[in-house]
């Protein structure tokens, strides 16, 4: 038994399996085919047709490389695969399709589908993939690959590849993928050799795990299909434990230092977003401040405890005031963006697990670690400070800052981004994860949304607009027991909103609150501070709450702050996918 192939279309006849449209029964050999059979697909006669070489060992194999790929990554935890189907991915394609536990979320653009796998990575700390075809499939998941990149969040990327290469101009949605690649990866490669299947993509894996990036591989079409038989290292016992604690004269370095410190300041980053009780219990044993940056809001409730909010250009001034007056800054997993500021002439203990990025000046103590239990032993190991009176100015500041963003949120229509965020600080309950979207959306949400702890993501370094609503959807899959609200505007969620289908069609039940202002709001406060005349910040938009109705979602649209609140909280309750056009005020306060 063999196979032939038809060498106008490239549909292959396997003698073992016959051929259904035609009712050719399975064992059918080609030569016994009567001479007016045709080629199911392109109706070419017997003649067309070549003998496929029989292959090597692994002819006899029951599964294909496509196949032993995907039980790879489904060993490795990979649950939810992103992507477009198409002719060089068809191999993969059909192998998630036959395996259980793995399910293929199908989007209506790549990079809808790559911004929703950065999400997933950032959320849960595990990869998910995406799955698309080569050429333009794959340039089109560039932008949140690199999202991924810059936050640090593992991802795969799978990605179809013609069959011949490189045949140089002409060729049929060819590009060299692992040239393209190369700037966003981690680990980037190409399987030539079905044999190096295992090796590859278990590389790939803990390549994109341990050091929280994208792996990208490519599969030539030809490649997927063929027979493999193959064993690979299964589960988490393939990752060794990565903790690491830095050694015994680092820590007590750090721990004199704080000692001896009158004015400490604590500063969270992302790196201790999920170490939010260990945070605050080393807060409370040195009577210090919490400040986070932007990517850490929510790493305990604001305005509670010792958390003053957010250090930087949408934060409290009495952070600001905070920083410049201590004599010490303990900062724990903190990036040192442009947008925090944070101030790099005083001393500083600094805990990260990234060895680069360790040593920001010459009086830093640098502690190598994962937070969790770099910060559970200082706290063991720092004396408890007396109250003298830093509880209470912690608590005045809380609540000035409390008595400004009140005041800011003022009762009219069209209603203020500050109105709109003192209403979902009351509304979106503390257990709900929420994916905020860049614009002056975000410049809202980090400045006046009061934050109970919720979980929230969003596109940190790279910024990006449109990823607002892709991390909505990779929420309601990362904790499909949670609430998850997605706060966006009209400029982001144009940009995704193709994908509105898709929430509806997987039934992810959201709340898209809508900011609509008509303006690409944060580029003309932008023109403004530069002193640029406003030109070219105009939108014109569908109606939304219509366009969400269309798509088999529901549309609301409001118009007055009283009706805001009951209506997000209706549209939690529902169990569906709900979008909110909110008429926004595009002005600041």
């Amino acid at each position: 038994m063999t196979a032939w192939r038809c060498r106008i279309c490239g549909y292959t006849y396997d003698e073992r399996a016959g051929e259904a449209k035609t009712g050719t029964p399975a064992g059918t050999r080609f030569t016994d085919l009567p001479e007016d059979w045709r080629c199911p697909v392109c109706r070419a006669g017997k003649e067309a047709f070549v003998q496929v070489p029989e292959a090597d060992p692994h002819q006899s194999a029951t599964t294909t490389v496509g196949e032993v790929i995907i039980d790879q990554l489904a060993s490795a935890g990979v649950r939810y695969v992103f992507g477009i189907p198409g002719t060089s991915s068809l191999g993969l394609v059909d192998a998630v399709r036959k395996k259980e536990g793995i399910e293929y979320i199908i989007v209506r653009h790549e990079a809808n589908g790559a911004m929703a796998a950065a999400a997933y990575g950032k959320l849960t700390g595990l990869p998910a993939v995406c799955l698309t075809i080569g050429g333009p499939g794959a340039t089109n998941l560039a932008t949140g690959l690199y999202d991924a990149k810059e936050d640090h969040a593992p991802l795969i990327a799978l990605n179809g590849q013609v069959e011949h290469q490189y045949t140089g101009p002409g060729g049929f949605q060819e590009i060299d993928q692992d040239a393209f690649f190369r700037p966003i990866t981690v680990y980037n490669t190409t399987i030539h050799d079905r044999s190096k299947t295992v090796p590859i993509m278990t590389a790939a894996i803990k390549n994109a795990i341990l050091q929280r990036g994208v792996a990208q591989v490519s599969v030539p079409n030809n490649i997927q299909k063929q027979p493999l038989d193959a064993t690979f290292c299964s589960g988490p016992g393939c990752l060794v434990d990565q903790k690491v604690m830095p050694g015994a004269d680092d820590l007590q370095r750090a721990v004199t230092a704080i000692d001896r410190a009158a004015r400490p300041v604590i500063i969270a980053g992302f790196g201790a977003y999920r170490d939010g009780e260990a945070v605050a219990e080393l807060a409370r044993r040195l009577k210090a401040p919490i400040l986070t940056t932007f990517r850490a809001k929510g790493i305990l409730p604001e305005g509670t405890g010792q958390v003053i909010g957010i250090l930087g250009n949408v934060g409290s001034p009495d952070a600001r005031v905070l920083v410049n007056g201590a004599d010490l800054l303990i900062t724990l997993g903190v990036g040192f963006s442009s947008m925090t500021s944070i101030p790099l002439d005083r001393p500083m203990v600094q805990v990260d697990r990234d060895p680069l990025k360790l040593g920001k000046n010459s009086a830093t103590i640098p502690l190598l670690g994962d937070c969790a239990p770099v910060i559970r032993k200082l706290t063991l190991l720092v004396g408890e400070r007396k109250e003298t009176g830093q509880t209470e100015e912690i608590q005045v500041m809380q609540q000035r800052w409390i008595d400004q963003l009140d005041a800011e949120a003022v009762q009219k229509s069209p209603i203020p981004g500050a109105t709109i965020m003192k209403v979902l600080s009351g509304v979106v309950p503390p257990e709900a994860v929420i994916s905020v979207d860049v614009g002056e959306n975000c410049w809202w949400f980090g400045r006046n949304f009061q934050s109970r702890g919720q979980v929230f993501v969003m596109s940190g370094y790279l910024a990006t607009m449109g990823a607002g609503f892709p991390g909505a959807i990779a929420a309601r899959l990362a904790y499909p027991d949670r609430p998850v609200v997605c706060i966006t505007g009209d400029g982001g969620f144009a940009m995704a909103m193709g994908d509105l289908v898709t929430a509806v069609k997987y039934h992810l039940p959201m709340v898209i609150v809508v900011m609509n202002n008509r303006q690409y709001g944060m580029i003309q406060v932008e023109q403004m501070m530069e002193n640029y005349d406003n030109f070219g910040t105009e939108l014109v938009n569908p109606d939304f709450a219509a366009y969400a109705e269309a798509c088999g979602a529901v549309g609301v649209r409001v118009e007055q702050p009283e009706d805001l609140g009951p209506a997000v909280t209706a549209g939690l309750a529902s169990g569906e996918v709900v979008v909110i056009d909110v008429a926004t005020d595009p002005g600041r306060f």
